[in-house]
Formats: C-alpha cells, structure tokens, sequence
C-alpha cells in the first residue's frame, strides 16, 4: 500500500445513531483494500466550516458531504461543496449530500440565491429540495443510469438497484432548472424520471447520489461508486 494514507474529508454532523455514519468508515476502509491504498477521514462538523476556517479542506484528497441533514450549519455544509467544487477536489455527496450540492449549485452557479430545503426552511420561496410524493425510508429502488454518463461507466450497466433512507429531493416543479445546458447533468432517474443522481461536468470527480451506497457495507460489499471515489482521489490532480 501506498506509504503516505489518502486523507477523506467527512463533511456533516456525526452522529452514532446514523446507520450511515457507523457504515460510511467500513464502506471506505473495504474500498480502499480492493484498489490497494491506505485512507483515512476524518469527520469536520458543518458548523466548523465558515467561510474563514475552509483552509482546512485542502489538506484533503477528496471530500465525502454524508447524510444526516439537516446539517446543524447549511452555510458550513454549502461552503465545503463550493470548495470542493472550484477547487476541482474529489467529491462525492449522499443522501443530505446530494440534496444540498444541488442548493449550492443552484445557488453559486445558477444564480438562484433563493434555492432552498423546505426541511430547514418551511417557507422558501424556491424550494429546490422538497418532500418525497413516496418516502424512500430504508428502501431500496431501481435507478436508470445515463449512456454514457461517469456513473454509468462505473456501474458498467445502465440499470442499478440501490438503498435508500431520505423522505426529500429534487421538487418536480423546478427539476427543469437543472435540464437547461448547465454543466450539471442528471445522470440517474427512478421510474418516473425523479433525479437519484447527478454529476458535474469538467471535474475530476464530483458524483452526488440520492441513494446511500454506503450500505453495501453492511454487506461487506465493495460498492463500485466508493471504490471510484478514492481512485479519483489517488490521483494528484487539483486546482491550485
């Protein structure tokens, strides 16, 4: 294994009654043995991450936002997003993480300051991130994966089945946001075309998942999204 341990970022407030949280440290450590290098996180609270203390991100390979939201700072949590985003740093968002890379592109790159989580704010005027019709609590759902997309690549196949426990996501009513030319893509739908996954172009790695591959690991599964993570975080390419 490599001398010097790849360092992973877990952005999000930890919390042991999490399924998510007791897993995400097996999931990487399996993901890590079957590509044959040495990681290791580290859990930074939302609330430590103001905009005068992200300096810290960058003595990291590759940022993690987890589940587990909402996270005790949305501001913390959007500001390591935005970093790992500009600073073209590995990023992989699940869940609450998923939800909230999509707030902080609409947001940043979309010029939607409005953008928001009815689950933090009950009365926003463009809640981007909106209750499920159907919850997705501890379930598991079939994903159409894009041709030709990075996700599809990883997968190998155009057709997944993954765990889910999230009861928010993308608002039907303004998906079309992120369908008009932006270098955001949706990548993953369920049946009926809802969004479960979505990547940015012209960056080395950033991948957010409605679902929770993490709980492959209660399987002891190696999960082909976490194995690409931190391949693409083995690599030495970033922003300076």
């Amino acid at each position: 294994m490599n001398q010097q341990a790849l360092r992973i970022a877990l952005v999000g407030d930890y919390n042991s009654g999490i399924i998510a949280h007791q897993v995400i440290p097996l999931a990487i450590d399996i993901a890590a043995k079957a590509v044959n290098v040495d990681v290791s996180f580290s859990w930074i609270p939302s609330s430590s991450l103001a905009s005068n203390h992200l300096s810290k991100l960058s003595e990291y390979q590759a940022i993690w936002c987890v589940p587990g939201s909402p996270y005790k700072s949305m501001e913390g949590a959007l500001n390591a997003i935005t970093f790992a985003r500009v600073q073209l740093i590995p990023f992989l968002g699940t869940c609450g993480g998923f939800q909230h890379a999509l707030i902080e592109y609409a947001r940043n790159v979309l010029c939607l300051p409005e953008s928001d989580h009815l689950e933090s704010n009950p009365h926003a005027s463009l809640p981007l991130i909106a209750p499920l019709s159907c919850s997705l609590s501890e379930t598991t759902g079939v994903i159409f994966l894009k041709h030709g997309s990075t996700v599809e690549k990883i997968y190998s196949q155009t057709k997944i089945i993954e765990a889910f426990n999230c009861n928010f996501g993308v608002n039907p009513d303004y998906q079309h946001l992120l369908e008009t030319g932006s270098t955001i893509q949706i990548t993953g739908v369920d049946e009926v075309q809802n969004v479960r996954v979505i990547e940015l172009d012209n960056h080395p790695f950033f991948i957010a998942t409605l679902y929770q591959p993490e709980r492959s690991a209660l399987q002891g599964v190696c999960h082909p999204l976490i194995r690409a993570f931190i391949q693409a975080a083995s690599k030495p390419y970033r922003k300076d």
